[in-house]
């Protein structure tokens, strides 16, 4: 169903910016399909992540269902340690999806 959904949303996005695209700027059919697709991409890869997800873990389990996780085993220990290091002292709080804000040291 996630699929679907987000398949239908990206079509009925493409048919209305083709539409504007030929109907009130009056440009030709291939152009107005190039600006369409690229338009109904970039308003779906800014605002549809959460459906883009549920789509893709649909496809995923349809076509891989006992796959493991991709990570390799040194991100997998890397994690482990890192939840137990939470787990043992809560008042430690753990991001590793952020950069550091640290700049580099000048030499």
């Amino acid at each position: 169903m996630a699929f679907f959904k987000y398949t239908l949303i990206r079509a009925v996005l493409f048919l209305a910016f083709f539409l504007i695209a030929y109907l009130v700027l009056h440009l030709s059919d291939m152009t107005s399909a190039l600006l369409a697709a690229l338009c109904a991409f970039v308003v779906s890869f800014l605002f549809l992540r959460k459906q883009r997800d549920g789509a893709t873990s649909v496809i995923a389990d349809r076509f891989a269902p006992n796959a493991t996780t991709t990570q390799s085993s040194g991100a997998m220990a890397d994690a482990d340690a890192e939840d137990a290091l939470v787990d043992e002292n809560p008042d430690i709080w753990v991001d590793a999806d952020r950069k550091s804000s640290r700049e580099p040291e000048q030499a």
